[in-house]
């Protein structure tokens, strides 16, 4: 029997006044589910981009698929076998660009001669940069194996080779994933690390003003493989080149009365310069002079007109690294005099600018050290102690805040890596995902932190860097 309209409004009514509870429980169980549904998914949250804590071990296992993982592997030997140094890095720039080109990454070029600049996202703000150096040294590879250099006296002896690696497959997993990047991650491929300032002409091209942070990586040969160091504050060590000749009067060498000897005044020279670190400066502001170079005499009988020396000095500070280059001068040119000879001391100012320290921004550091450890696990993210290897990331970190780290190859069951600068110098290929993904997670979650934490204002930015 089927009610009429007017029965089933007279029946409704009386239920709701007669059981009051009953429409309660309507109400709530309509909240509950609506709740479920709103708070299951948020709308402003981090679940909307796929670089969360939840996806960061994806990247790891992005890097090592073989599509990945081989084709950087074939982009390090390609390099590894043509190496090239600072400001003519031409065929290794090409080859980034033709790689870029492959995955639609676009690009500017040429920026500070050889490098390449390239740009993944929405083309707006905030800008997150990551990068790679690019150089070689000047040295013979010794080690044989299949794609060892083809070029006479020069060798990819630090890791460079593998940092473009792994820099591109960075880009090349962040790329598939454009669509949830939160801004612009923008890909440096500097040149002319190794002495060069190559840092320096990146920053004097002007292309990341708009830049809210850049990091980098370094292979390093005695971390283990899957494990990252680093630091907050001074990493490595500010550097300094300089030469000096030492001018006497040459002469028969057994005839020293008639001669002013320039060797012995290097002699006293070169200890007196070692004595300005043992006595002068403070045990706990660690500082380094190294005299690595002397040129002078050609013969067994002969007193040289004049000798030439170069080397190194280092220091964590400025204020202690300009001392240090103020003594240098002093000592060099003093213990030249008491010898009788004249001192000519240069600091290649033009030619070889000083590196500053390589200072780690502190709030960086807590970043990295969260995405590291949800990336590779607390276990594998190590502290370290500063070093006096000097590097020009610190141009970059003058700038805008910077972060750079060392990425571990040591597998100690299958053999010892020699060290950086070694002609027997071996990078271990299997580092080469962790470096790519350490680099898209740490670039996509900041972009991801830029945006929590500061609201970008449409107009308030330019467009592009």
């Amino acid at each position: 029997m089927v009610a009429s309209n007017n029965q089933t409004h007279y029946f409704k009514k009386n239920l709701i006044l007669k059981y009051p509870f009953m429409t309660f429980f309507k109400w709530l169980n309509l909240f509950i589910i609506f709740s479920s549904i709103l708070f299951a998914t948020p709308i402003f949250s981090d679940s909307t981009s796929s670089f969360t804590s939840n996806a960061i071990p994806k990247f790891l296992d992005l890097a090592k698929e073989p599509k990945v993982f081989d084709w950087m592997v074939d982009i390090r030997r390609k390099i590894h076998e043509n190496p090239e140094l600072g400001y003519e890095e031409f065929e290794t720039s090409e080859l980034i660009r033709t790689k870029l080109d492959q995955l639609g990454i676009s690009y500017k070029h040429p920026v500070a001669v050889t490098g390449v600049i390239g740009y993944i996202g929405t083309g707006l703000p905030p800008f997150v940069a990551l990068r790679a150096d690019m150089d070689a040294l000047p040295m013979q590879e010794l080690l044989e194996w299949e794609h060892k250099s083809k070029v006479p006296g020069k060798m990819h002896a630090c890791g460079h080779d593998a940092h473009v690696a792994m820099l591109l497959g960075a880009a090349k997993i962040l790329k598939e994933h454009e669509k949830d990047l939160q801004g612009t991650v923008v890909l440096v491929f500097q040149p002319a690390e190794e002495g060069g300032c190559g840092a320096k002409k990146i920053l004097d091209a002007g292309v990341l003003e708009n830049v809210s942070a850049i990091f980098g990586l370094h292979v390093l040969h005695n971390i283990p493989l899957g494990e990252v160091a680093s630091r907050s504050g001074p990493i490595f060590a500010g550097n300094g080149f300089f030469e000096a000749t030492i001018s006497g009067r040459g002469g028969h060498a057994a005839l020293p009365q008639h001669s002013i000897d320039p060797i012995l005044a290097v002699s006293n020279v070169i200890v007196s310069l070692q004595q300005i670190i043992s006595r002068e400066i403070d045990p706990l502001d660690s500082q380094v002079v190294t005299v690595a170079k002397i040129r002078g005499g050609g013969a067994f009988n002969v007193i040289p007109d004049s000798v030439t020396i170069g080397g190194t000095f280092r220091a964590f500070s400025k204020e202690s690294f300009m001392q240090l280059r103020h003594r240098i001068e002093q000592v060099i040119t003093g213990q030249a005099a008491v010898q009788r000879c004249n001192a000519t001391v240069n600091f290649f100012d033009e030619e070889k600018p000083i590196f500053p320290p390589t200072v780690n921004d502190g709030g960086l550091h807590d970043y990295f050290q969260t995405v590291a450890k949800s990336l590779l696990g607390a276990d594998k993210v190590k502290g370290m102690q500063p070093m006096m290897g000097g590097e020009d990331f610190a141009f970059y970190q003058e700038a805008l805040p910077g972060y750079i780290f060392l990425l571990g190859m040591e597998e100690v069951s299958v053999e010892r890596l020699p060290s950086g600068h070694s002609p027997y110098f071996k990078v271990n290929e299997d580092a080469l995902p962790y470096g790519a993904a350490l680099h898209a997670s740490l670039a996509s979650r900041y972009l991801v932190k830029l945006h929590q934490e500061v609201p970008v204002v449409e107009g308030k930015y330019h467009d592009e860097l």
